[in-house]
């Protein structure tokens, strides 16, 4: 409502995008304290680096560019702020990027010790949650809690040229640690998708003509 009576809008960094679909609503529900002492993990494709990144795998130089590298080692990235302030977080997560060797496509981590969150909290808690945030929103997707997760990969291109954001949960019970997740493609999602959306918004109409084959 807020988006569609505004004139400016400002659109999420495609990293927030996975890391607040992920944190607010479990933090709303009170099943993440805010205070949380969050490390979150993600790999982007290269295009995230912007035009440097392209030339880099894509140029003539491509030959020599590094299969895997982590950046923002000064813990002070430009999305963390953003991170905290709309997921409801009292305190900077520490926020480890990195880029792979593909173009595009985002896989976002966040690991949770069980015996941190407040009394009896478990995964399939945790899963409802995101469930019930999403449910009939078109282009975020909660994927089923997986009996066996060890057998589960995750990929970071599985959504490249869509709108479409897939968030999961992966539990192990025995050790009480939970994995939350995201992909997405880092220039659909986590860029022009969600331009469109507002936009969208703010022209009164219920869903994208643009993305509605996506």
């Amino acid at each position: 409502q807020r988006i569609a009576a505004a004139s400016r809008v400002s659109n999420p960094g495609c990293y927030p995008t996975g890391a607040v679909a992920l944190l607010k609503p479990l933090i709303d529900e009170g099943l993440v304290p805010a205070d949380y002492p969050l490390v979150i993990h993600a790999v982007s494709g290269y295009s995230g680096r912007g035009r440097a990144g392209v030339d880099e795998h894509e140029g003539a130089r491509a030959a020599g560019a590094p299969p895997f590298q982590v950046y923002g080692l000064g813990l002070n990235h430009k999305h963390v702020p953003e991170i905290r302030q709309h997921a409801g977080l009292s305190n900077a997560p520490v926020f480890v990027p990195a880029y792979g060797h593909y173009r595009q496509g985002i896989v976002l981590t966040i690991g949770l010790h069980l015996r941190l969150l407040p009394a009896d909290v478990t995964a399939k808690q945790l899963h409802a949650a995101l469930q019930a945030r999403y449910a009939g929103q078109p282009f975020v997707g909660v994927q089923p809690l997986a009996d066996d997760a060890d057998a589960q990969r995750l990929d970071p291109q599985v959504l490249n040229g869509s709108n479409r954001l897939q968030l999961s949960v992966f539990a192990r019970e025995q050790s009480s640690h939970v994995l939350l997740a995201a992909v997405f493609d880092n220039l659909g999602k986590g860029a022009a998708g969600a331009a469109v959306q507002n936009l969208d918004l703010m022209l009164g109409r219920s869903v994208p003509r643009m993305l509605r084959a996506a």
